[in-house]
């Protein structure tokens, strides 16, 4: 994303203010929201979305098993596929 940056600085600043209000604290936890925002990746099969979030996760203080359950959720609800892309982003250890 940050090549928006020099392309159009104002999608740019768009996506970002959009990603802070998404997942900012409030309610939820950022680490919450992270976590969620990884599963809905594993769901949609974005590899480097699922490597990403889990990342910014774990350091807004998430645990590998915090990670781990959150993407059993998100096996129950869209399937074993959402697995198998989280596999593929953790092919590198953590």
């Amino acid at each position: 994303m940050k090549i928006f940056g020099k392309i159009d600085p104002e999608l740019s600043k768009l996506v970002q203010d959009t990603s802070s209000l998404a997942l900012g604290d409030g309610a939820l936890s950022r680490k919450s929201k992270l976590l969620m925002a990884m599963a809905l990746d594993a769901s949609q099969g974005a590899a480097e979305g699922v490597k990403s979030f889990a990342g910014q996760a774990m350091k807004a203080g998430a645990t590998k098993e915090e990670i781990g359950e959150a993407l059993r959720v998100a096996k129950y609800i869209c399937g074993v596929g959402s697995v198998y892309t989280a596999g593929h982003a953790f092919k590198d250890p953590f």
